[in-house]
């Protein structure tokens, strides 16, 4: 492995190939490590170390991807980029969510008297983002003239295609976004002290034409992630 160390290291992570390639393509002499099965592509960039991945969909495949990461190449922050459904009529399709916060909504011990979404043992529900790293993305889909809105993705290992569902997470979590994987690596970089933010360009509206719509707007979110996390890294 030969990363600069006299630069920053900063690791990206998207669960599918449409969400990450574009990226991969545009670091010079890169090099590649698997493991796990998961392939990490790093360099150099002029601004810092570049390491992405694409973990698979889920989040644990997005926590053993992290986590790896995290481990293996020491990255100063991590990014995860990609698609989600929007749970708000302030964001359409290509819009983007620039996440506050990550909860896990499928996680249920409300059985025992806690509140939905809570992590046991570390007693989390939202795993903040770095203020600082959002507020540069902030800046970067500014620039690019995409619209945008700030709030908490939530995430599950379910694709959400009904309008009840949507509902239960904006009145359980304040969501606006919806999604599979920026929870899990949330959680990943809080118990590692690793600052993270979280960017989805919206390719659905989390309703019961979810399915259709994403299958339509996939490559066009997905290009508006990438954008925006280039505009980040000054690529």
């Amino acid at each position: 492995m030969s990363l600069n160390p006299n630069k920053k290291t900063v690791g990206v992570i998207a669960a599918m190939a449409s969400e990450i390639d574009a990226l991969k393509a545009s670091l010079p002499n890169a090099e590649e490590e698997i493991i796990s099965g998961v392939t990490y592509v790093y360099g150099e960039l002029p601004s810092c170390n570049l390491v992405i991945a694409q973990c698979g969909i889920g989040k644990v495949f997005a926590a053993m991807c992290a986590q790896t990461m995290i481990l293996r190449f020491h990255p100063d922050h991590l990014l995860n980029i990609g698609v989600g459904g929007s749970l708000t009529p302030k964001l359409n399709i290509a819009d983007v969510c620039i996440a506050t916060a990550v909860v896990q909504h499928d996680l249920d011990t409300t059985g025992l008297g806690d509140p939905m979404g809570m992590v046991s043992g570390i007693n989390v529900v939202e795993f903040p983002c770095a203020e600082e790293i959002t507020a540069r993305l902030c800046e970067g889909a500014e620039k690019l003239g995409v619209h945008f809105e700030q709030g908490i993705i939530a995430s599950g290992d379910q694709f959400i295609s009904d309008a009840d569902v949507k509902k239960r997470l904006v009145d359980s979590f304040r969501a606006i976004v919806c999604e599979m994987e920026g929870g899990a690596i949330g959680h990943v970089c809080y118990v590692n002290q690793v600052p993270f933010a979280i960017l989805r360009a919206v390719s659905d509206n989390g309703d019961e034409n979810a399915q259709r719509a994403y299958e339509d707007a996939l490559d066009r979110a997905s290009d508006v992630a990438i954008q925006i996390a280039k505009q980040y890294l000054g690529i």
